[in-house]
């Protein structure tokens, strides 16, 4: 599939804040606030959607008001891109009220991650690319906290489309951050960690395909729903994979992992990513790293499919931006992953 790709963004265009799952800015919202900082930062001009700061409990109660502001963001000419305030976990109420018409014929940067995984999937199989990255609230407004290629890595890939883009993993990570309760704590991070980079655990030569993927635990809500892509989707895909901060077991990674491997998922795709997850310890992410290995190489036959782990992507910081749907390669034995074409129109 060729994927429609959204316009780079321009200093002033407009930008597009909704809460599609979770009502955090009304929680907290001088961390919200915040977050909207960096953005005028980059230069772009802020138009919140009804849903961006409405109470958290109205919000959960009504799916179809969330979807009603996403349907409004890409049907509005004003509007360049789209991010959410911050995840959640119910954005999957949202999909049977969102306009495929209005969405489709309107291709938008959308970024945010975590729950809005559903909102990624919806889109990609409508045949657009988005851009997993951070939201307003978990990722941008804790900017100024993170190492300065942080926001460089942001506006490149929002602002800065090439034919190819080489990734490369940052010096040290941050797992959630302080009370956001707190006034003092707007825009800090936990204590960082040095980062021992990415590991290669299979795989030889070059593969590249489509990047798809987000959130293991949102995922494992799509699946069996009429938004779940077909068998034959996967072919050629580079997937991804991140877990939340709830810190899932790791027997239940090892059984989502082979529920993907019954629906013929590894068979299919050219290549696997897995994030660096987030609350595991050193031994944990061992084991974790030993089981995708054995249900991948072992329980469904796939020794030759390169696989890469503690990767910068999802519930810790920073974070790397994925776009789906635009091709990626990966190569072991170079240890690279890059971008093989143009994520922006």
């Amino acid at each position: 599939m060729i994927y429609k790709k959204p316009e780079r963004l321009r200093a002033g265009d407009t930008v597009a804040i909704v809460s599609p799952s979770w009502g955090g800015p009304s929680c907290f919202s001088l961390v919200y606030e915040n977050g909207l900082k960096t953005l005028r930062g980059l230069g772009l001009k802020i138009k919140e959607y009804p849903s961006a700061r409405r109470d958290a409990g109205f919000l959960r109660e009504n799916p179809k008001f969330r979807a009603g502001d996403i349907n409004a963001a890409f049907s509005d000419p004003e509007v360049k891109a789209i991010v959410a305030s911050i995840g959640g976990d119910d954005s999957v109420r949202l999909l049977p009220f969102l306009d495929k018409r209005v969405i489709a014929g309107n291709p938008k940067i959308l970024m945010g991650y975590s729950d809005t995984t559903a909102l990624h999937v919806f889109l990609n199989t409508q045949g657009l690319a988005s851009f997993y990255g951070p939201s307003v609230m978990a990722g941008l407004s804790q900017a100024k906290s993170l190492p300065a290629d942080f926001l460089e890595h942001i506006h490149k890939m929002l602002f800065e489309p090439e034919a190819a883009y080489v990734y490369a993993p940052y010096k040290e990570y941050s797992e959630g951050y302080p009370d956001w309760g707190k006034a003092e704590n707007v825009g800090k991070v936990n204590p960082p960690r040095a980062n021992d980079g990415w590991h290669w655990l299979q795989g030889a030569g070059t593969a590249s395909g489509e990047l798809f993927g987000g959130c293991l635990e949102v995922l494992e809500m799509l699946k069996a729903t009429d938004f779940w892509p077909s068998r034959d989707f996967w072919k050629g895909k580079i997937f991804f994979l991140e877990t939340s901060e709830d810190k899932p077991p790791l027997w239940y990674i090892g059984q989502v992992l082979r529920n993907y491997g019954m629906l013929g998922v590894f068979e299919n795709i050219n290549g696997l990513i897995f994030s660096r997850p987030m609350r595991y310890s050193s031994e944990e992410k061992e084991k974790l790293e030993q089981t995708l290995l054995r249900l991948i190489a072992k329980e469904f036959g796939r020794p030759d499919l390169p696989v890469v782990a503690n990767f910068d992507i999802g519930h810790t910081d920073p974070q790397l931006i994925m776009p789906l749907g635009i091709r990626a390669e990966l190569n072991p034995s170079a240890k690279s992953v890059r971008l093989v074409e143009n994520w922006l129109s």
